[in-house]
C-alpha cells in the first residue's frame, strides 16, 4: 500500500514538472477616472417681494418668510409681502454675521460666525418665530473648519457647510479650497464630512458656499457667494469628495436660501433687496451611478 502511494506521488510530481508554465501577465492598464458631465438646468421665478433685510439669506415656513442681514432678522407675510416684525441686534456685538436660517417646529435655527474676524468662531442661534425673540444658543467655539455658513438636519444630527476665504475674512494658511461639508451628531460632535468637487470650488472662488440644504429628493443643493447658479451634489459611494450632479441657472445671486413646499425655494437678490420664490426643475440622477442621496 505504501509502495503504491509512493508511486502515485512520484507520477504526480512528474506531471507537475512537465506541465507548461503559465503565461506572464501583461502590463497593468488602469484607466483614469472620468467624472460624469453635470446636467445644465434652469429654475423658474414665481414671484418677488421687496425686503431690505435680504442681504445674507432667507428662511421660510408655511405662512411667512424671514430675510436675514447679519444682526437683523425680519418676518414677512408670504401671501401679502407685508412686514410683520423685526429682530435687531447691535452691529459687531455678540453676533456679527448671521449668514443663514431655516425654520423647524416654530423656531428659526441660524448659522452665525465672527466673519470677517480671525481666528474663525461660529455658533448656532435659535429664535422663536412667533415672538421673534432669541431663545437659545450653542457655541461651536473656534472652528478649524472655517466659518459656519449653513446647516440642515441630517440623520439624527446635522450637516453643515464651513467657509474659508481667499480674500477678506480668510487666514493665510487656508484659502477657499479648504471649505467643506461636515456632519455631526445631535450634540454637535463631528461624525464625518466631504470636500466640494473642484469645478464647484472653482466657480465659488474666492469665496465658498453661502447657502445649503438637503432637497426633497435627498440631494444637497448649494448656492455660492454671488453667481446666479445653484449646484446639486450627491454623496459618493466611496471617497471623500461630493459628486457634482447638476448646475441650475437661477435668479438669485448666491447666498442662503430655504426650501418651502416641494421643489419651491425662497432665495434673495441682495443688490436689489428682494426675496424671490423660485421653482426648481427635477434633477434626473439615473446616469450618476456613483452618487447617492443624503436622505
Amino acid at each position: 500500500m505504501r509502495l503504491m502511494t509512493s508511486s502515485l506521488l512520484s507520477l504526480a510530481l512528474v506531471a507537475c514538472a512537465s506541465a507548461p508554465a503559465p503565461d506572464a501577465p501583461g502590463p497593468l492598464a488602469v484607466p483614469d477616472y472620468v467624472a460624469p458631465t453635470p446636467l445644465k438646468l434652469s429654475a423658474t421665478t414665481i414671484r418677488e417681494f421687496p425686503a431690505p433685510e435680504a442681504d445674507q439669506g432667507v428662511a421660510v415656513d408655511t405662512r411667512h418668510f424671514y430675510p436675514v442681514d447679519n444682526t437683523v432678522i425680519a418676518k414677512y407675510d408670504r401671501a401679502t409681502g407685508a412686514l410683520i416684525a423685526r429682530w435687531v441686534a447691535p452691529k459687531n456685538g455678540l453676533v456679527r454675521h448671521i449668514n443663514s436660517c431655516f425654520e423647524g417646529a416654530g423656531r428659526l435655527l441660524c448659522a452665525n460666525s465672527n466673519y470677517s474676524e480671525t481666528p474663525h468662531g461660529s455658533s448656532v442661534e435659535i429664535f422663536d418665530t412667533h415672538t421673534m425673540q432669541h431663545v437659545e444658543t450653542h457655541s461651536l467655539g473656534m472652528t478649524e473648519e472655517g466659518s459656519l455658513t449653513w446647516f440642515d438636519h441630517y440623520r439624527d444630527g446635522w450637516i453643515a457647510g464651513f467657509a474659508h476665504y481667499s480674500e477678506n475674512g480668510g487666514v493665510k494658511f487656508k484659502d477657499h479650497t479648504f471649505s467643506s461639508v461636515v456632519t455631526y451628531d445631535a450634540q454637535w460632535r463631528r461624525t464625518g464630512g466631504w470636500l466640494f468637487p473642484k469645478p464647484v470650488v472653482d466657480r465659488m472662488a474666492p469665496y465658498a458656499a453661502s447657502g445649503g440644504a438637503i432637497g426633497p429628493d435627498g440631494l444637497l443643493y448649494i448656492l455660492g457667494h454671488d453667481r446666479p447658479e445653484m449646484y446639486v451634489l450627491g454623496k459618493p459611494v466611496m471617497g471623500p469628495t461630493l459628486i457634482h450632479i447638476a448646475t441650475i441657472d437661477i435668479e438669485a445671486e448666491g447666498q442662503a436660501f430655504a426650501f418651502a413646499e416641494g421643489r419651491t425655494i425662497y432665495a434673495i437678490d441682495r443688490r436689489k433687496g428682494a426675496v424671490r420664490e423660485i421653482s426648481l426643475p427635477t434633477v434626473d440622477v439615473s446616469t450618476f451611478v456613483d452618487a447617492r442621496g443624503f436622505r
